[in-house]
């Protein structure tokens, strides 16, 4: 493979999708992960027919180790030296106040957000210390610098998400392997949908009166940051819609 090798977690949706188009454009070859088959089909089939990009689909679920491990050893050796990995998969479930909350909600985005992370992180940093080189991008979000009404276990997954970025960054440093963090603000993708379990009209209203991130606008922030010289690491960016000045204070118009 002559073309560098990014792996996307999350690719079938929002902010992995975007990543996914804005980085097939521009030459890399892509290893396509999330769990349904045949989004992710799709998706491969476009990318080739639009950009002749080279694409891998991995269909699996990061939060199941067993999962991550048999799909990263399965690699064929023409894709197996990952360039750069994009831990994008990610959510919240449910909005409710810690005395009030699901409990099997605050479990799978634990599971999600903290453990598969660092599943997808242990399983492919071998290949990158072989190398002596990489690249690891995680989306972390505006929850992980500031707490919000109801946001509680979302919020404290992605702070747990940014405490990695910095310990990463100090224990991979030797190898050398970059580590950045990319932290959006409010994006409008399936993000509300999924937290509010399908609600359509509540999930639309998250996004009324102001205009918001989009998928496409993290997606420029990730080419930027993995473009950078090999010497150069974007260490830490927060990207924020021009109307919220943190997280859960947004101008919306009358």
């Amino acid at each position: 493979m002559n073309k560098p090798i990014v792996d996307i977690t999350g690719a079938s949706s929002g902010i992995g999708l975007a990543t996914a188009k804005r980085l097939a454009s521009e030459g890399y070859a892509l290893i396509l992960n999330a769990r349904r088959q045949d989004r992710l089909d799709e998706i491969a089939r476009v990318l080739h027919q639009e950009y002749g990009a080279q694409c891998l689909v991995q269909c699996f679920d990061v939060r199941v180790r067993a999962e991550v491990e048999k799909a990263i050893a399965s690699l064929p050796e023409e894709w197996r030296n990952i360039d750069v990995l994009v831990n994008n998969a990610g959510l919240a479930m449910g909005m409710s106040s810690i005395e009030e909350g699901n409990i099997d909600d605050w479990e799978v985005m634990i599971d999600t957000n903290i453990k598969g992370l660092l599943y997808m992180t242990r399983t492919i940093l071998p290949i990158m210390i072989a190398n002596n080189k990489g690249h690891i991008v995680n989306i972390g979000s505006i929850a992980g610098k500031e707490t919000y009404p109801n946001g509680n276990v979302y919020c404290a997954t992605k702070t747990a998400v940014d405490a990695l970025n910095k310990s990463m960054r100090i224990d991979l440093v030797k190898y050398p392997i970059k580590v950045t963090a990319v932290n959006p603000g409010a994006v409008e993708t399936e993000f509300s949908v999924v937290r509010f379990k399908g609600d359509i009209e509540r999930a639309n209203k998250v996004y009324e009166g102001f205009e918001n991130l989009i998928g496409e606008d993290v997606a420029d922030a990730i080419s930027y940051v993995i473009s950078r010289p090999p010497h150069v690491n974007i260490n830490d960016l927060i990207i924020m819609p021009v109307a919220q000045a943190q997280a859960g204070i947004i101008h919306r118009k009358a």
